[in-house]
Parts: C-alpha cells; structure tokens; sequence
C-alpha cells in the first residue's frame, strides 16, 4: 500500500504548498492530479499560479474531475509519487454532477464514504506514496442552505475517512503544518 499523507486547513492556509514540498521530498516520477474544473478567470488565475510553482519540479499534471481512484490506479507503475489538489474541489465535482446528472444518483454521506472506499482501495495498489489536499470547511458558521450543509458534512466525512487510512495527517494553518497523526513506520 502506498504510504499516505492528507494534507488540510483552510483556504489559504499554506496547505498546497506544504503539500507539494512533502511530494517534492520524496524520490521519483511526480503525478500531479488536479480537480480543480476551470469555470473562470479567477479560477483559471489559481490554476496558473499552482502550475507556475510546479513549473520546472519535475511534475506532471493529470487533470481528472471525477474518476480520482481510476487516475490513481492508473499512475501505478509510472510513477512513484502523487499529489491530489485536492479532495474539496473532487467533492464539489461528484455533488454538481448528481445535481445536474439524473443518471448519476444523489450524492450523500454514504456516497462519500462509499467513494473514500474506493480511494483507499486505488492507493492499496499504488506502491508510492499519495498524497491529498483538503479544505478544512468546517470550523465555521453552519451554512444556511440544505446544499451547503450536505457539501460541509461529505466533506467532514471524506477527511475522517482519509485520515483515517493515512500514514500521517497534518493541519496547516499560517502557513506552519501541525502533524495530527503518524503510522510511526515513516521515521
């Protein structure tokens, strides 16, 4: 199984960045997988800037939306490290898919759980390491909207059960990580 690093805290944190300087500490070929779906200039100015920091490291860049325990698997055997930036945007991708595809289902907590399942499963085969971003939503207000409500509680989920399958676990917050949990097997 691969080893396991989920990286989170809230939006600019530092979190990216502290992400892509563990996955750059590590020896090998690096698969950047982005979710981020760009919708519009600003959106597109975030991806730039994340792209211009990878620029030069040796990275490259997978965009898969939706489909993210098959992008892992498939990067088994070409490559030895991955960054997933980042679980949130991937969440808010499968929920606006079930809002606006019938055919795709609701989306709910057990949809969340069921798709960390099938994330654990893909890093299980991966014999690098994986490591994952995501957004610490829920410290704040308890959103008004049914909507927000359900994107804050599958996004609470999908961290616990990340954490939870995890090698080590930090929060970022100011740009200083603060480890939450290590396997101790990583020194």
């Amino acid at each position: 199984m691969a080893q396991v690093i989920l990286v989170t805290g809230g939006s600019r944190s530092g979190k990216s960045r502290f992400a892509e300087a563990t996955a750059l500490a590590v020896a090998g070929r690096r698969a950047y997988i982005a979710t981020a779906p760009v919708c519009d200039a600003e959106m597109a100015a975030r991806v730039a800037e994340h792209r211009r920091r990878r620029n030069g490291a040796g990275w490259d860049t997978i965009e898969e939306p939706l489909a993210l325990a098959d992008a892992i698997r498939a990067a088994t055997g070409r490559y030895e490290v991955i960054l997933v930036d980042c679980l949130t945007l991937w969440l808010n991708n499968l929920l606006y898919r079930a809002e606006t595809d019938p055919a795709a289902g609701a989306f709910t907590e057990a949809a969340t759980a069921a798709a960390c399942r099938e994330l654990e499963a893909a890093c299980r085969e991966f014999a690098g390491t994986v490591v994952f971003v995501i957004s610490e939503v829920g410290c704040g207000i308890v959103p008004e909207s049914p909507a927000a409500r359900l994107f804050r509680d599958c996004s609470g989920r999908c961290a616990q059960a990340v954490a939870a399958f995890a090698d080590r676990v930090f929060l970022v917050s100011c740009g200083l990580p603060l480890l939450l949990k290590s396997s101790g097997s990583d020194g």
